[in-house]
């Protein structure tokens, strides 16, 4: 098995390296004469979203999730982008926010070169993820208005062509599970049940109660004996279940690949991976990735980090945090032809601020709006 993971290793590396070399903009013609002078100005807002439900995973609770709203203007027009903060991955609005004061866009002449600016932001400081993903974002944004389309459409993508979003369930009592999945009844085709703890079994029983639909399952690192994980994907199958998301720690890389090399569901890497040099360190490990912009900085590196894992064989899944349709409509431009999609993040709070990509027979779909496809429904920035 490990000389197997060499091999692969070598291979991936090489990989990556092409994938680096190319630049992640296909052509496209500007539709807007810009003015030579004109400058991109930052600015940004802290927002707290507010969740429907108390959200438990293994490990903690929460009924808020803070973010920070961008915009970037330029010659007229308002990209908009968002660093979304779940506690445990360590940003705040407070970083968050401090690390856009360091962006300095002066000195580039436009939002077209996304490759150089995103080398620019990425070496102000290390870490920032998710700051450097709401920059990103709003690039992204401008240069599809700039080019007068929709992101998919300049990926040469088919926005139908995209998997079943899933439909959270966090850790929670028997009554509020079941009122959960009957929520989700005639709106999603596949649910997501947070697992990893003692009341694993107790939650997919009270969800079998109300539906036969597929399930995916995430324990986010909970389960901690490999054999005990396996004997729960074998019951898991038996009920329904069509993946698992880290299954246990995302050091105990050898146990993972002994776990994947004997499950009857493909395993996705989630707290194991981040960034596009993670894809690489996981080929052998896991079946496949979930990709996240707040984790990886962006859709300029998330959709290497596909290209990449799709050339390895590796199967591919978008996912995200509790965000705003700002970064769900971004996601949503990338993830045609993907194996698993969990974007229900916008679905999940009562204070969304943006329209943008909707929830179509279970499906998030884009809108074909240029850019990410999104107008803020109230103001934001004063």
């Amino acid at each position: 098995m490990k000389e197997d993971r060499r091999h692969f290793l070598k291979i991936s590396a090489m990989a990556a390296a092409s994938l680096a070399a190319t630049s992640i903009l296909p052509a496209c013609s500007p539709k807007r004469n810009r003015q030579p002078n004109s400058t991109m100005k930052l600015s940004w807002t802290p927002y707290d979203l507010q969740l429907n439900h108390t959200f438990t995973i293994s490990g903690f609770s929460r009924t808020t999730t803070p973010v920070v709203l961008i915009k970037i203007d330029y010659d007229g027009l308002e990209g908009y982008g968002e660093a979304s903060l779940p506690p445990y991955l360590g940003e705040t609005q407070a970083s968050v926010i401090e690390f856009l004061r360091k962006v300095d866009l002066s000195g580039f002449t436009g939002p077209d070169h996304i490759e150089g600016i995103m080398a620019y932001v990425d070496s102000i400081a290390g870490k920032n993820t998710a700051a450097k993903a709401a920059v990103d974002i709003a690039l992204h944004d401008l240069v599809g208005k700039i080019a007068g389309m929709p992101w998919y459409k300049i990926r040469k993508l088919d926005k139908y062509n995209v998997p079943d979003t899933t439909f959270t369930i966090g850790i929670d009592s028997d009554e509020v599970v079941r009122e959960k999945t009957r929520e989700a009844l005639g709106r999603f085709n596949i649910l997501k049940v947070k697992v990893g703890g003692p009341d694993d079994k107790r939650m997919i029983e009270a969800i079998r109660s109300e539906t036969d639909l597929p399930l995916a399952v995430d324990a986010n690192q909970g389960w901690k004996d490999r054999q005990q994980a396996l004997d729960m994907i074998f019951w898991l199958k038996e009920k329904g279940v069509v993946m698992v998301e880290q299954p246990m720690p995302k050091q105990d890389l050898d146990n993972i690949a002994r776990l994947t090399e004997e499950s009857p569901l493909p395993i996705f890497a989630d707290e194991s991976i981040q960034r596009l040099a993670d894809v690489e360190r996981i080929k052998g490990v896991f079946s496949g990735i979930n990709i996240k912009l707040m984790k990886c900085t962006g859709m300029h590196e998330a959709w290497k980090m596909r290209e990449l894992a799709s050339s390895l064989g590796m199967k591919v899944m978008i996912g995200c945090m509790t965000e705003t349709s700002c970064a769900i409509s971004a996601a949503a431009q990338l993830y045609s032809g993907m194996d698993f999609a969990d974007l229900d993040g916008a679905l999940l709070i009562g204070n969304d601020c943006f329209d943008g990509a909707k929830l179509e027979n279970g499906k998030i779909i884009p809108n074909d709006q240029p850019g990410i496809g999104v107008k803020p429904v109230k103001e934001l920035f004063r």
